[in-house]
């Protein structure tokens, strides 16, 4: 079962994977997970929150029933994992082949805005993204927040970019302005699939050599992550 944050628009931005049930946290997962289920917290690293939400309603479905009917696996990635395909797909938009338009370039965010301090971490994930990856600029945008994408588009012309290539850091595609790039989704299919099943599998291994649910760990990881 794969639940979704504001990165996938709740679960609606996300395509279909072969066996998987996609929903958001609420009323649909809670009656959801009320059958034997591993659910994975679809989040690309900036939703820290999503995994806990998750976690206290399978506790509430557990109650009564048998260890190991629910499993929380880990979340499909990290900031650090998003920092890095994002370098990856900027690479792609940006690299020799094939060759890209002459002219200064631009990569620019993009994302669903969430919370102020899940904003202000997209920032500091652009600013390793530019300080690894050589491009001269990496700016940000939030679909529906400041700066919206219009916004960011005409702040990365303003410093001079004649190329703007627009990468997302959510399963969320924006609508761009005429004359920008569109470089995702930021996982292919294929690896989108791939990713799920290794996090089942985390999950799955983990409750046989350790009877660990993932329930316990979602919890200290919120709390420690709060403070």
């Amino acid at each position: 079962m794969l639940v979704g944050g504001h990165e996938s628009r709740y679960g609606r931005a996300f395509g279909g994977l072969p066996g998987a049930t996609v929903t958001a946290v609420g009323r649909d997962l809670h009656a959801l997970t009320r059958r034997p289920a591993v659910v994975v917290p679809m989040t690309l690293g900036r939703d820290p929150g999503l995994a806990h939400q998750i976690a206290q309603i399978l506790r509430w479905n557990g109650r009564g029933r048998e260890p190991g009917e629910l499993l929380l696996a880990p979340p499909l990635g990290t900031t650090a994992h998003l920092v890095g395909w994002l370098r990856a797909a900027a690479g792609r938009a940006t690299g020799p082949a094939p060759a890209p338009p002459a002219g200064p370039r631009a990569v620019l965010v993009t994302a669903p805005s969430a919370s102020a301090e899940d904003d202000a971490e997209l920032f500091r994930v652009a600013r390793l993204v530019r300080q690894h990856s050589g491009l001269r600029w990496v700016e940000v945008a939030f679909m529906d927040g400041d700066p919206d994408v219009a916004e960011g588009v005409a702040r990365c012309r303003l410093l001079g970019a004649r190329h703007v290539t627009a990468v997302p850091a959510s399963f969320a595609e924006p609508s761009l302005p005429e004359g920008v790039s569109w470089a995702g989704p930021l996982l292919s299919a294929a690896s989108l699939e791939e990713l799920v099943g290794r996090r089942v599998e985390t999950a799955r291994e983990r409750w046989d050599r350790d009877a660990d649910d993932g329930l316990a760990a979602a919890h200290h990881h919120h709390h420690d992550h709060s403070h």
